[in-house]
Parts: C-alpha cells; sequence; structure tokens
C-alpha cells in the first residue's frame, strides 16, 4: 500500500505567537492539520473517503531553531462513507496541496481568532 508524507507549519509571525502560547497554538496545529486532511480527503471532487492519520508535532526544526510543525502520515486512500470498499488516491499523489493549504490556513486564522478574542493569547 502507498503511504504519503505531509507536513504542517506555521509562518513565522504565528510561530512567535506560539513561542508564548505553546499550549494554544500548538494544539490548534494539530486539530487544523488533522481536520483539514479528514476534511478535504472526504470530499468527492478529492477523494471521497475516510482516510486514516497518523500525526508527529515538532517544536523545533532541522537548524535547531523554533519551527513549530506536524508530520503526518496518511495511506494512498481511505474508506468508502460505507466502509464497505477501498478507494485509492491518484498514483503518487494524494489530494492538492493547494487545497490543503488553504483550508489549513483558514483553520489556523479562524483558531486564532477565539482565545484572542477570549484574551488567552501572550504577546
Amino acid at each position: 500500500m502507498r503511504y504519503f508524507h505531509l507536513v504542517f507549519t506555521l509562518p513565522k509571525p504565528i510561530a512567535d505567537i506560539a513561542h508564548q502560547n505553546k499550549r494554544e497554538i500548538y494544539n490548534l496545529l494539530m486539530r487544523a492539520s488533522a481536520d483539514t486532511v479528514i476534511r478535504i480527503a472526504a470530499d468527492p471532487k478529492h477523494l471521497g473517503a475516510r482516510v486514516g492519520i497518523t500525526s508527529v508535532f515538532h517544536t523545533w526544526g532541522s537548524a535547531m531553531t523554533h519551527h513549530p510543525h506536524v508530520h503526518m502520515i496518511v495511506p494512498g486512500g481511505g474508506l468508502s462513507a460505507g466502509t464497505t470498499r477501498w478507494i485509492a488516491c491518484r498514483k503518487n499523489f494524494f489530494l492538492s496541496v493547494r487545497v490543503l493549504s488553504r483550508l489549513s490556513r483558514r483553520f489556523i486564522l479562524d483558531g486564532l481568532a477565539r482565545p484572542h478574542k477570549a484574551g488567552k493569547l501572550q504577546f
């Protein structure tokens, strides 16, 4: 079975906010990355399947600088809505990076607004 390695990162300005608000932002990144893959994979325009995910969260990059990101391993397909059959993705292509990044960005920005409005973020 094929599998794919996805990486979700935060842009530097949000990573800077995360450095002071680890619990809020790290949880947000994990949830946004999973929700993004689940939603896009379930959409019949993209894959139309329920996919499995294994995620690992890293706070540091290879240069040993603060760089929060999520590594995700996903199988090359998923189960149909009735879980009766396997729906394979196209060969060497899981889901559109452009579509994933746009939805992930929206989830992150929307997710940042809630704790900010509640006064839970430190600056």
